[in-house]
């Protein structure tokens, strides 16, 4: 007899359960609010991405190609899964001292898990995340990014 009693408790707790869901389902049907659903591809022009939105890691490079990435290797470092590589070279100061510039910041876009912990730990603010979000390509290479333009160096007010 308990174990009667107990599946009849079962059966008319999971029924308002129910109940109580279509309720605040049914209550949004009929109180409609605003239309959250982006129609993606057909909205590119009027297409709004929220500022949290993370798509790629990126370099800015001034007008004069010019960036402010100091070749630290923090970023790198603190990358879990290895999608950021600096390749440095040593350059000569007009001084005659001995200084790191970059050569290449390789960016795996296939291998990165959009973390933001190199954007967190850079020291100059040398990247940052855009928006950009169409990575759709059919060869995984092209998913690997050289950020620094060619013929670019660091920015004169920037010292290392």
């Amino acid at each position: 007899m308990r174990s009667i009693i107990n599946y009849l408790k079962e059966i008319f707790g999971t029924v308002r359960a129910l109940l109580k869901g279509m309720g605040v389902t049914g209550y949004y049907f009929v109180h409609p609010r605003e239309i959250v659903t982006q129609q993606y591809p057909e909205n590119r022009a009027t297409l709004k991405m929220f500022d949290r939105f993370k798509g790629e890691v990126v370099m800015p490079h001034d007008e004069n190609n010019e960036h402010h990435c100091t070749a630290c290797g923090i970023c790198e470092m603190n990358c879990p899964n290895g999608s950021i590589e600096i390749i440095s070279k040593i350059q000569l100061t007009p001084e005659g001292k001995k200084k790191k510039v970059i050569a290449k910041h390789i960016y795996h876009l296939g291998m990165c898990t959009f973390c933001n912990l190199c954007i967190k730990t850079c020291p100059s603010n040398a990247i940052i995340m855009e928006q950009t979000f169409e990575h759709a390509v059919f060869n995984r290479a092209k998913l690997t990014k050289v950020l620094n333009q060619p013929g670019s160096k660091l920015s004169k007010g920037d010292k290392k």
